[in-house]
């Protein structure tokens, strides 16, 4: 059985193809940029008023002075500035010829045509020609996750179109022969196939794209049949369920048979620990414990990371000092465990958690915490880490 960290190892270590396609910029929230994206010009490209005001000449002592125009944004200025003369001049106009600094209206009064001084203002206002990059200069790098602030700052350059990785397809399978799908009537012993929406739900969040394709039933050969059907129609594929040591649980032994090298089969996590890697040539296999909560918990800490890979973007969670509210105790500190909690400003509270089928625990958590493996209490008080989810 792996740790966590040998775990992590080997999928970080995994060497990964990524594929690159153009898109509209229009399009682009969430996607990741294949190529480095320089300025294509001066950012601002002239220099220009920060403030509402008058631009004039910083060292002219002059008692008032005489308004040549008045410039707006995205009007050009006709007139240059001499010693005696302003412009009036509104946020983000270019500056007119000769002036270099900015008055600030709430220090100025008007009166025939002229402006004078009525208090001190000690900024030029002025944002500088190239003050935030030089035409050719890297705006953003290769491999990064466009956000709203990296689509404004690429259409600020003027792009209409750019280059990212292509998004890789997850699909997702779940065994199990007491499994119904959402809607549909359930009889004596079936439950619903909730991890089938909650993988997608995932998938879906990171930008990639996610095909859920049912259920099939707790038979070897049946699962063999749509995993071989499957994998042309997918990058990654996940499987829920048929992971562990029963006598239903054939889903490692039908990656074998499949000509899948499994690199490992258990991690001491909890909740968890019979969690399957594979690769067959450019296809990634992972088969997550039936039980909900393992499902996302594992997607979290080791999938999550893997498939932004995939897709060009190397993502690490966000750690988070907290200070535990109640004490925790558990029976085995043979795993590092996962626990749903609840995080607000810097402090973690326990939620009423009954393990890894606890579906509503999970629901109410905005967080995980991490108890390392040996630690079987944290007395109330301790800091621990967490991360948001």
């Amino acid at each position: 059985m792996l740790s966590i960290k040998e775990a992590e190892e080997i999928l970080h270590g995994w060497p990964l193809q990524t594929k690159e396609e153009e898109i509209e910029l229009s399009e682009c929230s969430g996607r990741i940029l294949s190529q480095d994206v320089a300025s294509s010009e001066d950012m601002p490209p002239f220099d220009r008023s920060a403030m509402d005001g008058y631009a004039f000449i910083s060292s002219d002592n002059s008692e008032r002075f005489k308004i040549l125009e008045t410039l707006a944004a995205g009007v050009f200025p006709k007139m240059p500035i001499h010693p005696g003369e302003c412009s009036r001049i509104m946020t983000g106009a270019m500056l007119p010829p000769g002036a270099d600094r900015v008055v600030k209206r709430e220090v100025t009064a008007e009166e025939d045509g002229f402006m004078r001084l009525t208090g001190e203002d000690h900024n030029d206002n002025i944002r500088r020609r190239g003050e935030d990059l030089c035409q050719g200069s890297v705006m953003i790098r290769k491999g990064s996750r466009i956000r709203p602030q990296e689509a404004a700052l690429l259409a600020s350059s003027g792009l209409k179109r750019i280059y990212v990785c292509k998004k890789s397809v997850v699909g997702i399978l779940s065994t199990g022969s007491e499994l119904v799908e959402p809607g549909e009537s359930l009889r004596s012993g079936q439950i619903y196939n909730s991890n089938a929406t909650s993988i997608a739900a995932q998938v879906q969040a990171m930008g990639a794209e996610s095909r859920s394709f049912g259920t099939v039933p707790d038979k070897e050969e049946a699962i063999r049949s749509a995993i071989e059907g499957l994998l042309p129609a997918c990058d990654l594929l996940i499987l829920s369920g048929g992971v562990s040591a029963g006598d239903y649980d054939f889903v490692p032994a039908v990656l074998r048979s499949l000509g899948v090298t499994l690199h490992f089969e258990k991690v001491a996590v909890q909740p968890g620990m019979p969690t399957v890697f594979g690769t067959r040539g450019e296809k990634c296999f992972f088969g997550l414990p039936g039980n909900p909560v393992s499902t996302f918990v594992i997607f979290e800490i080791l999938i999550k990371p893997f498939l932004f890979r995939m897709m060009g973007h190397e993502w690490a969670p966000l750690l988070i000092r907290a200070t535990l509210e109640d004490p925790y105790r558990r029976k085995n500190a043979e795993r590092t465990a996962f626990i749903p909690i609840i995080y607000n400003e810097g402090r973690a509270s326990l939620l009423p958690y009954h393990g890894s089928a606890h579906l509503l625990a999970l629901s109410r958590a905005n967080a995980l915490m991490q108890l390392p493996q040996g630690v079987l209490e944290i007395s109330a008080g301790s800091s621990v880490d967490v991360r948001p989810i």
